[in-house]
């Protein structure tokens, strides 16, 4: 899995950044393209990047401000002329199918796919045999979620010796035993699971959040994750513009990723007042006295998510 950032501005797109929106590339897991946020310009982004519109299955969004929403009529109105024809979901915030089936019925926009929309207050959004996505109300001046998304273990690898042994070919009974059954040998002899198939692969875990000022709610959706995207609008130094606004400092988002034990920390929604990378790298520098291994998020780069363990 991957992350690709396609908007890392707070508020208002400028000439170096657009604003938010987060692609998490699946391909090998699911041969699919989720979105986080969909801020305006997303579509543009899109068409400059690695990313599908015809692979994209999921939107989550996170809240009902413009720099993480306006983008969205524009990008699901246009996907069907980028190949975009498999059933698409969107989730987010009570609120979101007004504003969603507005904008599409005054525009006399056609949606050719099957688009659902699904609105919550948090708790368990999705579920499938691969992932869970879970949500938790964040701190901010309206209703912000957060999303943890959980990829569920994996079987191990079959040892392709051991089945060669037994004279077991390819085909239907390797993957009976690789999801945990049984076979009868000719010999009579019961081949189980545990013996050819080795441990399960760890899922990872990704947590995105929203807009928030430090809360709860944002260690109990980091815990453990090999990945935390946190925003960091302003350097320490700022904290009280950043309470005052609802979101978090630098040091705030550090101390989250320390508290919650997470892998990495990936920041973004940075401040207008910070032009360029070279005006960002104080956020950088401040993050990393407290959290080493932290990252600011940059636009059209792709981040590879590496487990815990690895």
């Amino acid at each position: 899995m991957e992350l690709y950032f396609l908007g890392t501005n707070a508020g208002v797109p400028t000439l170096q950044r657009n604003v938010t929106s987060i692609g998490l590339r699946m391909y090998e897991e699911r041969r699919a393209l989720w979105l986080f946020d969909c801020g305006e310009g997303t579509q543009h982004q899109v068409l400059r990047s690695l990313l599908k519109l015809s692979k994209l299955e999921k939107i989550f969004i996170t809240h009902l401000h413009g720099d993480h929403l306006f983008g969205l009529p524009g990008l699901l109105s246009s996907r069907a002329y980028q190949g975009g024809v498999t059933p698409l979901t969107v989730y987010g915030p009570v609120g979101l199918e007004r504003y969603i089936r507005t904008s599409l019925e005054l525009s006399q926009s056609r949606i050719e796919y099957e688009l659902n929309i699904v609105e919550h207050e948090g708790g368990v959004v999705f579920e499938d045999d691969m992932f869970r996505v879970e949500s938790a109300l964040l701190e901010h001046r309206i209703d912000s979620y957060g999303y943890r998304i959980i990829e569920k273990d994996r079987p191990g690898q079959l040892n392709f010796e051991v089945l060669k042994h037994h004279g077991i070919k390819p085909g239907p009974l390797y993957g009976k035993l690789k999801n945990g059954g049984s076979i009868k040998l000719e010999d009579g002899q019961i081949l189980h699971s545990h013996q050819v198939v080795g441990k399960p692969k760890k899922g990872k875990i990704i947590t995105i959040l929203g807009d928030t000022r430090p809360c709860p709610n944002v260690g109990i959706l980091a815990q453990d994750a090999d990945v935390l995207v946190h925003e960091a609008t302003f350097l320490q130094d700022m904290e009280e513009t950043a309470h005052n606004y609802y979101h978090s400092t630098t040091l705030q988002a550090a101390h989250a990723a320390k508290d919650a034990n997470v892998h990495e920390l990936i920041l973004t929604h940075f401040s207008s007042r910070y032009k360029d990378r070279e005006q960002l790298e104080p956020l950088l520098i401040e993050a990393k006295s407290i959290f080493e291994n932290t990252l600011l998020a940059e636009e059209h780069v792709l981040f590879p998510i590496t487990s815990k363990s690895v």
